[in-house]
Order: structure tokens, then sequence, then C-alpha cells
């Protein structure tokens, strides 16, 4: 049996006794704060077990991807080295809400595993909470499971709790036993293979959980209105068993990826280290995968952070396969190929998940090898002091510096048998936290918290009007005003709150600086003092600032535009990551992964005015949410909607779901001008842009620019770009004839440096202080020295710039490869003396430091430091 025809199998088997297949959840849980990852596949059920929604159907079955890397349930440091463990799984699921109970669900159980897939009977052993009864009777009187082999356990083992209060109840699992050879611990003395033991014998394969019970905070269980069945199977350990095979690497659903990981390192598998980093880069490129394409991104916070140390340790393992250029991203067409069909998702996201899953790659590729450098010379030193531990500033070190996850150092340290001080490591992190949060200025108005309890929800009227006579005062406490109905639109999904008055019936005007809500409660700011008048039961009208609303849905109208076009010129990985619509100005944040190149800011600009002069029909309209998407309606990631949506339509441009205000038509926009491109996060970035009136006056502004700039360097208007290039190229052409002179003269210090070499055991060694303009120059410099050295000599030029001293070490090809010396080394060792350090390659390093007093003594000290390495050498 295929992976493809198991997950058919089980759904198809639940389908056939009236389960509704729903799909899988995303497996990053965007309205649930509590979770990093999708774990299991009750997770999208969490609200009914919890009482708060309901689902059209009382019996489900599905097939979920998870994820437990991170947080409570973290499988990544197994991953490689066990056959079974994975960070990304299937779950394979049904659910009774109120319906079944214990006898169907351990009878259809039965039934699918020895009839449907002819597992024999003898190799199932059932385990049941030491107190459920009723369960124990139903696998020995309904079943063909011998009596013997259900067995009783405690809390541990068979009781599932969603939390410390909450529904709860006991459970009962299937394991299978796979025979005495598959025993881990077969040659120990006196071991007994048991369920539930500790060795690999046995395997659960599927967890049938019974909630029943709501335990309060005091431990107390109270039978709970409806009881409900969750079931949960490891998909890849049951395919493993029906495939015959002894690893769930080794089953179809991950063979492809093995074969091209094979491909492209030219490392045939084998048992040992090979296997594992095959087991870890199938593993981790599927967790990725998956978690980007339902919108994650690696970043160093979170989720993010999880993604990031993933990709990372992929690419260490990698590097033990030979693979140092980006890889990862190469096997998710393998990946698509292999699982698209049962996950559209993935092939609709492919795109963007190899231009991230790259970009990562390269940018940690940068710093990785310079990371390895550092560790081993971290090992070295360790060794050299008799100590089997790096030190909790060096893993910060090479965290901070190198972008090293500290489980990454661990994991290094562990293959040379060493240890790191996590102790010291978090000291470290947390004097860092301590310094940003002292750094940070956080700029803005104070918060104000309003504790607003009304019973009815606000009535919204402001799409289709911008004053209501009859609003009716529900509270007015603290300048916090609620009203029976209103037209004010309420801060949400980036566009700002409404602004206006609200005028009373003997002629008073109080003006509304801002709305907001709370739950369905619209609440109007205004200034204590002005408000204080209104009592509940008054009557006002409620009026909208319509200039300043129509600006904003000038803003918002255009950032749909916006939206649409950077999709259509930058490709389908971009997706919205958050947005400001306000009266002045519109900002937008996406997925993309390079800075947006001139050229195609142009490109978009120029589009979204094309379809603003297009004058294109802006047509708002509700629908049920499936049907939405169906439809193809954008949606936010982290937003969380409700049944019925609000979806706006323009044209065949753009189709989102959006709750905001708009204008009628395009054309109402005028014009649209970008002003700024910017990157805030890995993978994320942001644009800036005005309309109407501000997108005049924008241009007018850089016309203003232009003419200053052309009347300063002397140029009409259109030249002026020729203009300022002949004026750059002009000024690089005075300033590397500034450096010849600069090196020209630096010609006798070279004389005499040489001239004064000393004699470091048969190596010379040419050291002194040089006066030079900036550090090109002092490399240059460094060139010059080396080229001039012969046999086997060493350079070290030293200058100050600022009052920073700098250094520079060349070394010649005879003493590199005659007496084993190393500038990098050298220069790391020589700047100690003047409170830094360096490093670089063989044949030339640079260095600083932060005394620039001992330059001379560094001078002098610098033969000793060539004849200790050439007596460690």
């Amino acid at each position: 049996m295929t992976g493809a025809e198991l997950r058919k199998s089980f759904t198809g088997f639940f389908a056939d006794r009236d389960h509704s297949i729903v799909p899988s959840a995303s497996v990053v849980p965007w309205d649930d704060p509590t979770l990093l990852f999708t774990n299991a596949g009750m997770n999208q059920f969490k609200d009914v077990f919890l009482g708060k929604s309901t689902r059209e159907y009382v019996r489900a079955t599905d097939f979920q991807k998870c994820i437990r890397a991170g947080g409570k349930h973290n499988d990544l440091e197994d991953v490689g080295r066990s056959p079974v463990h994975q960070t990304f799984f299937e779950m394979l699921g049904n659910w009774s809400f109120g319906d079944y109970y214990k006898e169907e669900a351990i009878g259809w159980a039965w039934e699918l595993l020895t009839e449907r897939w002819e597992l024999p009977a003898e190799r199932l052993w059932a385990t049941v909470f030491r107190e459920d009864d009723e369960a124990e009777s139903i696998w020995k009187q309904h079943t063909g499971i011998a009596g013997d082999r259900v067995l009783r356990f405690d809390e541990k083992d068979n009781f599932w709790e969603m939390g410390e209060t909450g529904p709860c109840g006991p459970n009962s699992e299937i394991h299978y036993d796979l025979g005495p050879e598959r025993c881990g611990r077969k040659d120990d003395p006196g071991h007994v293979c048991g369920v539930n033991g500790d060795c690999t014998r046995y395997v659960e394969i599927w967890n049938l959980v019974f909630i029943q019970y709501d335990r309060s905070a005091d431990g107390a269980l109270t039978p709970l209105p409806s009881r409900h069945v969750d079931t949960g199977m490891g998909f890849e350990r049951m395919l493993s068993i029906l495939q015959g095979v002894d690893s769930n690497y080794e089953t179809d659903v991950f063979r492809p990826l093995m074969d091209h990981i094979g491909e492209l390192s030219q490392h045939p598998y084998a048992e040992g280290d090979t296997a594992v980093a095959y087991r870890v880069l199938a593993d981790h490129v599927r967790a990725l995968a998956f978690a980007i394409a339902d919108g994650a991104q690696p970043s160093n916070e979170g989720r993010g952070y999880v993604l990031r140390r993933i990709l990372r340790r992929a690419a260490r393992y990698g590097r033990n396969l030979g693979l140092a250029d980006p890889f990862l991203y190469r096997l998710v067409p393998t990946l698509t190929e292999e699982m698209g069909a049962a996950y559209p998702e993935l092939s609709a996201a492919q795109e963007k998940v190899e231009k991230v899953i790259r970009s990562e790659e390269e940018s940690f590729g940068r710093t990785l090898d310079h990371g390895i450098e550092l560790f081993e010379n971290i090992v070295e030193r360790a060794g050299a002091e008799g100590r089997n531990e790096i030190r909790g500033e060096e893993a910060f070190k090479l965290y901070d510096t190198y972008g090293f996850p500290v489980d990454l150092t661990q994991l290094m340290a562990g293959e040379k048998d060493m240890k790191v001080d996590m102790a010291g490591f978090e000291v470290e992190m947390g004097q860092q936290r301590e310094r940003s949060t002292k750094a940070r200025v956080t700029a803005g108005t104070p918060s104000v918290t309003t504790d607003v309890q009304v019973e009815n929800p606000t009535v919204f009227l402001g799409y289709d009007t911008l004053a209501v006579e009859d609003a009716e005062v529900v509270t007015a406490e603290g300048g916090a005003v609620v009203l029976t109905q209103t037209p004010f639109y309420a801060e949400s999904g980036g566009q700002v709150g409404d602004a206006g008055w609200l005028e009373t019936e003997s002629g008073g005007r109080i003006a509304v600086l801002d709305t907001t809500r709370d739950g369905d409660t619209i609440i109007h700011h205004c200034d204590p003092d002005s408000a204080a008048d209104l009592k509940p039961g008054m009557t006002v009208t409620a009026r909208v600032d319509a200039d300043r609303r129509q600006s904003i849905m000038r803003n918002h109208t255009a950032t749909h535009l916006l939206h649409a076009v950077l999709r259509e010129t930058l490709g389908a990985h971009v997706e919205q990551r958050g947005s400001v619509v306000a009266p002045d100005r519109l900002r937008f944040d996406f997925s993309h992964f390079s800075a947006v190149t001139p050229e195609e800011q142009n490109a978009i600009e120029r589009r979204v005015n094309e379809l603003v002069w297009e004058n294109i029909r802006v047509e708002p309209f509700e629908t049920d949410l499936e049907d939405a998407k169906h439809q193809g309606a954008m949606a936010l990631f982290t937003e969380k909607y409700e049944d019925r949506v609000r979806v706006v339509r323009i044209g065949e441009v753009s189709l989102e779901l959006c709750g905001g205000t708009h204008l009628g038509a395009t054309g109402e926009i005028g014009l649209f001008r970008l002003v700024r491109e910017s990157g805030i996060a890995a993978g994320v970035r942001r644009v800036e842009a005005l309309t109407g009136a501000g997108a005049y006056e924008a241009v007018k502004r850089d016309e203003g620019l232009v003419a200053g700039a052309a009347e300063a360097l002397k140029s009409e208007p259109d030249d002026l770009a020729k203009r300022a290039g002949d004026l750059t190229a002009r000024v690089r052409e005075l300033e590397r004839h500034i450096r010849e002179m600069g090196r020209s003269s630096s010609q006798n210090w070279a004389d005499e440096l040489i001239d004064g070499a000393v004699d470091a055991d048969g190596v010379a060694v040419a050291a002194g202080r040089v006066d030079c303009p900036d550090m090109d120059t002092l490399r240059a410099m460094g060139d010059t020295l080396r080229e001039r050295l012969s046999g086997a000599a060493v350079g070290v030029l030293f200058a100050s710039f600022e009052e920073r001293p700098v250094c520079i070490v060349v070394v010649t090809d005879g003493a590199i490869s005659g007496r084993g010396l190393h500038a990098g080394k050298l220069a790391r060792d020589v700047a100690a003396f003047i409170g830094g350090g360096g490093g670089g390659k063989a044949h030339m390093a640079q260095a600083g430091g932060k005394d620039a007093s001992r330059i001379d003594e560094a001078v002098g000290q610098a033969p000793g430091v060539v004849e200790q390495h050439l007596r460690n050498a």
C-alpha cells in the first residue's frame, strides 16, 4: 500500500460510516497563540471540545500535517539518530462530536486494522486507563483480541488532558509487536520486552481518546454534557508497518527525497553518520516547505526562529555530505511532486517556498564556514586548556556573530565529546535582552484601557452613510462613548478609525478623535471634558469627517490594487504581512526575498495608475467564508474569520476578504505615488505610497528638488543624471589618485621596514607603524609589502583611524608552506596587544583594537608572536 493509498483508505473507511472528510488545517495555527505549530489532528477542533463552537457535522475524518519542533512537543533532537522520529509528520484521525463513543471507536479501529488492512491480530495489543472497565470490556467482548493482550495503565500513559484544566478523559492505545528481532536491548541481560516498555519492539500505532470530563482548577472531574471521540494515528509509522520496512524513511513517501539527496551529494546512503544526515535533510525540508507554504517565515522570534534553527541544522548536516552550496531548495520540487496531490497548497506555494529557503541558505552560508572555523578554534583552545566544555560566552559568540543556534553548537560539541555551558549561555542571552530593552525607545501616545460593559452590539451603518441622526448614547465614561448605532468605522484590519463629531440636540458639538472596537462594541474616543455632558439615553447625531474618510478610502482601495500588482509583478509568492491605511498615506508589508529594484518600482507604480485611470468599479458584497475561498478571495493568514464574510471585488484585478471602507471606483484615487521601499525583516519588504492630493504634492516636491539640484550643478534638469555621473566619476578618479600618491609615498616606509626586519627563528619579521588615510590604503600597502618580502617572511603594519588602532598581517608563500604560518592566526594574537582581535586568510589578515597607545608595544612584540607560532607549528 502506498502513502497515497493509505490516506485514501483511512478517510474512505470512515466516510463510509457517515464521517465528513475535512481538509487538513494549516500547520501554522494562526488563531491559537498557545501553539507554535499544529502538532495533532485535534488542534482544529479545539474550540469544539472547549464548547466554544460547533460544526455542521458530528463525525469527521482527515489526514493532518503536523510539526513537533519547539515547545512542549519537540522531536527535533531525535531526528536523524532515530529511524522513526520526524519534526514534520502526518496524522490520520477520526472524530465524534457528541455522537458515537467507545464501542464504535474501538470496533471500527479493530475492523480497519485487521479486516481492511489485514494486520495479524496476534501482533496487536491494547491499553486502557486503569479505571476504564467499559473500554476493557468492549475490547474483550467486541473484538477478536486475546484477553491477555488488553493491559491497564495509569494516568501517565492512558489519560488524556488538553491542559491543566478543561476537557479530558481516558484513552485507549493500540500497539503493534514488531517482533523480538526489533528489540534494541535484546542483548541486555535480564531485559524483558513489554508494551510501554523501554525498547523498540512494541510501537504505538493508534490512540483513541474518549473526552468525557471537565477538570476544574481544584482537580475535580465533572462529566461533560456531551462526550467526544478524538483519535490519532501516526501516518508514517503505520505506512512503514504496512510496507514491511524498518524505518519511516524507507517508505515510499520519503524514497524520492532520499534518492534526490543521493544525486546531489554523490554520497551513497549507508548506516552511520551518512544515514543520519540523509534523514535530517529529508525531514527538515518537509517541515520547512509545509510551514512556509502555510505562511510562516524564518525569523529570530517564535515559530520563525524554530524554522531558522531547522534550516541551519540541515545546512550543517549538508556540509557532512559535501553540500556546501545552497541545496535544500532544490529538494522542494521533488517534495511537491510526491505530496502536492494530497496537499494542493504546497504546489501552489512551490515558487515561494523555494525562494524563501534559498534566501535563508545563502544568508547562513555566508557565515557558516566562518562559524565552523571559529568553533574549531574554540575546541582547539579548550583542549589546550584541558577542558571538555565550551564556555557560555563562546557559545553566545557563535550565536550572536555567526547565527549558530545554541542547539547546533551543542550538536557539534557532542560530536567531539564536549558539552556546552548552557547556564553561562543563558546569562549572556539575559544580558543581551537587558541591553536591548534599555536601548529600545517606544514612540507614540500612551495607550488608554477602556473598560466598557454593554449588553447589545453596536450597529454599524458606515458602509452606507456618514451621518446617523438618531443614535442613542449607551454609555459615556472618561471620554469613551458608546452609541446604539454609528457610521464611525472602528480601527481594524490596518485601516485607522474614523474621526468626526457627535452633535447634541442642544447644539453642542463634541469631536470624536478616534474610533476603536472592543468585541462587538464600537467606542468613540472623545475629549473627556467635552463629552462630560453626554448621558445614557440622550440622542445625538453621529457625523463622520467626510473628507478624512474619503482620503482613507482612497488609500484603502489603492492598497488592494497595490497588493494585486505586487503579485502580478514580483510573483504569486507575495503575501500581505501587514498594512496601515491612514488618511495621509498607506503602508504595505509583504513577503519577498530581495529589495524591489527601481525598475520594478516604476513598473508597479505605472501599473497601479493604469488601473486607476481605467476607473474600475469597486464592489463589496457578503457571502459565506467557504464560498469566498472557492471564488479565490485572498485572506490574511493571521486573521480569524466568521462564517459570514465581507468581500471586496475590483473587476478582474482583485478579490479580497475585507471589512474596510472603499471607494465606488478606482478612478476616485486620482493619482498613486510610491515613495519608499525598504526591508523590515528577513523575507519581508515594506512599501509606502501616497494617493490623490498627497501624491500630487509629492510629485511637485520632487520637481522642486530636481530643479534645485540642476541649478546647483549648473545643468539642465534633463541632463542632471549625466552631470551627476560625470562628477561622481571625477571624484573617484581624484580619490584614486590620492591613494596612489599615498601608496607611492609609503614605499619609503616599506624600504625602512624591510631593512629593519628582525629574524625570528629563520623568518624575517618586518613590523612597524605607518601613516595612511584609510583602511583600503593600508591593505594596498600590505599587498606591496608582501610582494617585496622574499623567502620566509612576515609583514605587520599598524595604523590608527580616529584613534582606533588597526593592523594588517601578511605572510609570504615561503612562510606558509615552509614554516606553517597563518596570517589570520598571527593577526589574532598580535591584536591582543592593542585590546582587540582579528583573523583572515593564510596570506593576509586584518585586526582591530581599542587602545592605540599600545601600537608601539605591539610592534615590538610581533617577532615574539611569530616565534611562538613557529614553535607550535
